[in-house]
């Protein structure tokens, strides 16, 4: 019997990861619009679920700042918010440094030359979701080796956020070349055995361009 109920509870969670994955997808593409009501019984016919799995999906997008939850009235994605983003660049600007240099001495030639290489394909990439996955690879790569699991989850929620305005305002912004050039200078720093130069450039592109989309979603 209570293995029986292990297994259920595992079934929720798996569910409730692969609910969150997708709905998260959405919002932060834009497939989901802000504002949008995330309905509950519709997501559990959609996903042959339960409703305590889509309960659960939606307390995960909440912590991840992507939905709301409101008390009898549901839930719906998080409006676009240029505060938070903000919040989040400030946040990402000390914990990823704090990341990069907590993993700095694991980082192999292997490990600088695969971020050379998503470097150089940014710079030939077309379309905002590529340029994306793109940017998040590289930013991962620079952290990946910290071995501190809570941090890298906290780094993630946040790019997350991130990751949703710039979706909604890259077409406004002129920050590609930029960008590039400043994650050529944070490996260059890195190559060289500046850890300290590396995370003060990195610190200052996750204020600056967080700035410049925050404007963007301003209208200025």
């Amino acid at each position: 019997m209570m293995s029986m109920m292990n297994n259920d509870v595992k079934d929720d969670r798996s569910l409730a990861e692969q609910i969150a994955t997708a709905l998260a997808e959405g919002i932060i593409t834009g497939r989901i619009a802000p504002g949008e009501r995330l309905l509950q019984d519709r997501l559990a016919a959609e996903f042959r679920a339960s409703h305590v799995p889509v309960r659960e999906a939606f307390r995960r997008l909440e912590a991840q700042g992507l939905a709301i939850i409101e008390p009898r009235k549901g839930v719906r994605a998080a409006p676009l918010d240029p505060p938070a983003v903000t919040e989040a660049a400030k946040m990402r600007a000390v914990l990823e440094p704090l990341a990069l240099r907590e993993g700095a001495a694991r980082l192999t030639s292997a490990d600088l030359q695969r971020m050379d290489a998503l470097i150089d394909a940014e710079s030939s990439a077309q379309g905002i979701e590529a340029l994306e996955q793109l940017n998040a690879q590289f930013h991962r790569a620079l952290v990946e080796h910290c071995r501190m699991p809570y941090l890298l989850s906290s780094i993630a929620d946040l790019h997350r956020i991130s990751a949703r305005h710039l979706f909604a305002a890259w077409q406004k912004l002129d920050w590609q070349a930029r960008s590039n050039d400043e994650h050529r200078r944070i490996v260059a720093a890195l190559r060289a055995g500046d850890v300290e130069a590396a995370c003060t450039a990195l610190a200052a592109h996750i204020v600056d361009a967080g700035t410049a989309l925050a404007d963007v979603l301003r209208g200025r």
